[in-house]
């Protein structure tokens, strides 16, 4: 199975870095010297990690074979794909690769189903979990510990306990005078 791990970004100096915009949760394996990476554009790769460093808080990466800036330059926006065996899993016991949650179907805790997660969308404060629903409408669940209680891959499900609202049209609607009224 082929994977994205990082997208090449501007040449960095005159030697052929170039700053990568990492995609894996794991660029000390996957972005490691020595690694060989297939490319998209196909056309550009094969490519072979020579070095790679950290400068400014941005992964600074050098390629075999190219060794001033217009070569580095030529590279922008590639991405860079590896090759993962797709029964491989993260080393973190809670960390899950996209394609083990595709397809996974979603449930409640007391079963009842919910739908089958048709995408991961990756956004700055969280992930969500795109989940298709029986009649075709779309629901998005945050993947959050307080709402995916468990991810079963041998089952091919995640047990779901959605706050009020998040599924249904039943939300509880709370206000300060609602507690007054009861006093």
């Amino acid at each position: 199975m082929q994977l994205v791990v990082a997208r090449i970004g501007r040449a960095h100096g005159i030697k052929g870095e170039v700053t990568v915009e990492v995609r894996t949760d794991e660029p000390e394996l996957r972005l490691a010297p020595g690694a060989v990476l297939a490319t998209d554009p196909a056309s550009a790769g094969p490519l072979t990690i020579e070095t790679g460093r950290v400068h400014s808080g941005r992964l600074l990466l050098r390629f075999e074979g190219v060794r001033d800036r217009n070569a580095a330059e030529a590279l922008r926006n590639i991405l860079l794909i590896a090759d993962v065996d797709p029964d491989e899993r993260p080393e973190e016991p809670d960390e899950y690769y996209d394609h083990q949650l595709m397809d996974l179907d979603v449930v409640l805790a007391d079963g009842t189903e919910v739908g089958r997660i048709t995408e991961i969308s990756h956004l700055p404060s969280q992930d969500l979990f795109v989940v298709e629903r029986p009649d075709g409408s779309e629901v998005m669940i945050p993947f959050v510990e307080e709402i995916v209680a468990d991810i079963d891959l041998d089952a091919q499900r995640a047990v779901i306990t959605p706050p009020p609202g998040l599924i249904d049209d039943r939300a509880e609607i709370a206000s300060s005078r609602d507690a007054e009224d009861e006093g």
